[in-house]
């Protein structure tokens, strides 16, 4: 089992977002996280991830069978764990090359793993960059800025291809994204899928599922998990809405 949430509570400032969610992540498999706005799809992505301000009262989070409630978030990141944000944050002066390199080699470091070198990391950089049709100019800018909304997306599955995560959480991935761009994600996303790891997508938009298809869908309201079922669920929440699962 990869990840295993059982009666997650969730609060930020005081206010409970999260009220008993329920879910199972297995190696290989993909899910589909849907739901209105405000129903805490977010705060479940930043609760695995360990983000500040997000307080679980009560619950656990298991990943691969180790209970991470109270981990940092890079000790999570060096277990495993990749997010992929609906709103990637300019960092202005430091190269992508450099980022990458550095995120990279720490990860490497955690595993007991030899440092690349510069001539190794080339070499996977310009085979992951190709998941994702990035082209090598983007490579020497600083990370994420001036880019469009569709290159800052592709630059996140190109981190997720480098880093090579067990599980990685796609918050709204495909908010934002021409067809075209959303078609690159996708193809990036697909060519990383195996048996070795698992994503958990968050969406609002049964599009994205037209090119990611889920291995289960589920619905959140009102912080919890109320519906699961596979990809024709989604279809069915395309032409009915929420509304009728309250």
């Amino acid at each position: 089992m990869l990840l295993n949430i059982n009666n997650l509570h969730v609060s930020i400032n005081g206010k409970e977002i999260l009220k008993g969610l329920n879910l199972i992540v297995n190696e290989g498999e993909v899910h589909a996280i849907m739901g209105p706005n405000g129903t805490g799809k977010s705060t479940l992505a930043a609760a695995i991830t360990g983000r500040n301000g997000y307080e679980i009262t009560q619950g656990e989070i298991w990943f691969k069978e180790e209970l991470i409630n109270e981990m940092l978030p890079n000790e999570r990141a060096n277990k495993g764990v990749f997010l992929s944000f609906q709103y990637p944050v300019e960092i202005p002066g430091v190269s992508m090359t450099n980022f990458m390199r550095t995120a990279l080699n720490a990860k490497h470091e955690f595993e007991g793993l030899p440092i690349l070198t510069g001539g190794e990391f080339l070499k996977r950089m310009e085979e992951k960059k190709q998941l994702v049709e990035i082209q090598a100019k983007l490579n020497n800018r600083s990370v994420n800025e001036g880019f469009s909304g569709g290159e800052k997306k592709k630059n996140e599955i190109f981190q997720m291809a480098m880093l090579e995560p067990a599980l990685a959480i796609l918050d709204e991935t495909d908010s934002g994204l021409d067809i075209d761009a959303l078609k690159v994600v996708a193809k990036g996303v697909n060519a990383l899928r195996s048996n070795d790891n698992g994503f958990v997508v968050i969406t609002h938009y049964q599009r994205l599922l037209d090119f990611i298809v889920p291995d289960f869908v589920h619905v959140m309201y009102d912080g919890r998990i109320v519906k699961s079922g596979g990809k024709e669920l989604a279809f069915e929440l395309e032409e009915k809405g929420y509304d009728w699962l309250k």
